[in-house]
């Protein structure tokens, strides 16, 4: 089932996730809904944070990334792949010097701005199953995981911009918390559920 995706300015955004553990309330079902809501909004990365869910979840599946020619093979072969549920996450490290990428979010559509994140990262989490993992990423596999670890943190990507860059967005932020703004999936508007 396809999920509304929570608009910026919604609180639920701005929420330190908590955990979860293996007798949260049809996980699974939640998991499936969430990549078909993913897949539905052609999005590479979900957090549960925006559908409305203060939990320590998120999605990955990054292979749309995979024809970027731009990309050395063993990268694209990477991206190819790799597609993950991560549960009760944790960053154990971020290494490397930052780099600029230009990053989006299905929260905020329609703004896409660079932003810069360190390349490599360790990071410990469980899967569906609650097996816990601790693993090493680097590149875009590390950036859209610490782009969706950051909505568990109750960060967004536009929080780490400038505040000149934020001053010049900020109309359009406003306009996406009103509904003011044409989008090919379903979402959920802070500032319209104030109304009914």
């Amino acid at each position: 089932m396809i999920l509304p995706i929570v608009a910026y300015g919604d609180a639920v955004l701005k929420k330190k996730a908590k955990t979860i553990d293996k007798d949260y309330p049809k996980l699974n079902e939640l998991i499936e809904n969430m990549y078909e809501t993913m897949y539905g909004a052609y999005g590479v990365g979900l957090a549960a944070p925006q559908i409305g869910l203060a939990i320590r979840m998120f999605l990955v599946d990054a292979s749309p990334f995979a024809d970027d020619d731009s990309l050395s093979e063993e990268e694209q072969e990477q991206l190819k792949g790799f597609k993950k549920t991560f549960i009760n996450a944790q960053i154990l490290e971020e290494e490397g010097e930052e780099w600029a990428f230009n990053e989006g979010c299905l929260s905020i559509p329609d703004v896409r701005e660079d932003v810069f994140r360190k390349p490599k990262i360790k990071i410990q989490y469980q899967d569906e199953n609650f097996d816990t993992h601790v693993e090493e990423y680097d590149g875009l596999i590390a950036r859209v995981i610490q782009h969706e670890y950051d909505h568990i943190e109750g960060v967004l990507f536009t929080d780490k911009l400038s505040s000149f860059k934020k001053r010049l967005i900020k109309g359009r932020l406003t306009n996406i918390s009103k509904g003011k703004i044409k989008i090919d999936y379903r979402m959920r508007f802070p500032a319209m559920s104030k109304k009914r």
